[in-house]
């Protein structure tokens, strides 16, 4: 990790849904956090229908902002350690196998030229991050969610989309002393435009159709993946993914300070 001293270098930033994963990842735990009883079946309905949906044609603006309504109203009064539990006893189950083999690759050609991979998804921080450690990412940043007496207020403290995730990319060079014109940075999505505009290196990643006519104009990389495979190095025991619910739970608390130092930074203003 760099710790902001020394030459500036270069890092990775990755969007995560449709990206690297052939899938939501918020909406692929559905199911599970409908067994685990936190919502209801018309919701877990709801979720798949809007699963299919983006899949078939990705999300626009007002679906983004549909989607930080529903989830704040979604989770409203949700056990965070729960949450926490489902995730690492279900990460393989569910996440297994919608990951991009390429982009696995990838995220391994620039840690091995020396980058810093960096997740950066509008999925919340309790599945973000822990899909991000599974990838061996060097940092992943979500969508924080307000917390308190360890239950979810339904308050987004910060909505990781748009220009969100240009903000957060230029907090993290500031901070760890990258080079943004000598980044690179992946997405799927033409609401992700911000994220592009702030590297050198953008890459348009198996994108939209709003996305593929502007990187063609700007002359941008394209990629397209297709080969959803297995996580590498599954957890091997249910013992071992409920240890993990406690590096999570360290992960997300790493996230929230990550967010309160912003704030503090910009005087309060998300």
């Amino acid at each position: 990790m760099n710790d902001g001293a020394g030459t500036p270098r270069a890092a990775a930033f990755f969007d995560l849904d449709k990206t690297i994963l052939a899938k939501s990842s918020t909406l692929a735990f559905t199911r599970k956090f409908y067994e685990g009883g936190l919502i209801r079946r018309p919701d877990a309905i709801k979720a798949a229908y809007a699963q299919f949906v983006y899949l078939v044609s990705g999300a626009n603006h007002d679906q983004m902002e549909q989607m930080r309504e529903y989830l704040s109203d979604l989770v409203r009064g949700w056990d965070v350690a729960q949450v926490q539990e489902i995730v690492a006893e279900t990460i393989d189950d569910i996440v297994d196998p919608i990951v991009y083999e390429e982009a696995l690759d990838l995220m391994a050609w620039h840690q091995a030229a020396g980058r810093d991979v960096i997740i950066i998804s509008s999925s919340g921080t309790e599945v973000v991050e822990p899909i991000g450690d599974r990838l061996g990412a060097d940092l992943a940043i979500g969508t924080q969610l307000a917390v308190t007496d360890g239950h979810y207020t339904g308050e987004i403290l910060f909505y990781a989309y748009g220009e969100g995730k240009a903000d957060a990319m230029r907090d993290l060079a500031a901070e760890r002393n990258y080079a943004l014109d000598l980044s690179y940075a992946y997405t799927d999505s033409h609401t992700d435009l911000p994220m592009l505009d702030v590297v050198g290196h953008p890459v348009a990643t198996n994108p939209d159709h709003e996305l593929r006519r502007i990187a063609q104009e700007r002359d941008w990389e394209i990629l397209d993946f297709s080969k959803p495979v297995a996580m590498r190095s599954p957890l091997e025991s249910k013992d071992a993914r409920r240890a993990a619910a406690v590096a999570i739970g360290s992960a997300v608390a790493l996230g929230l300070a990550w967010y309160a130092g912003r704030r503090s930074a910009t005087g309060g203003s998300a």
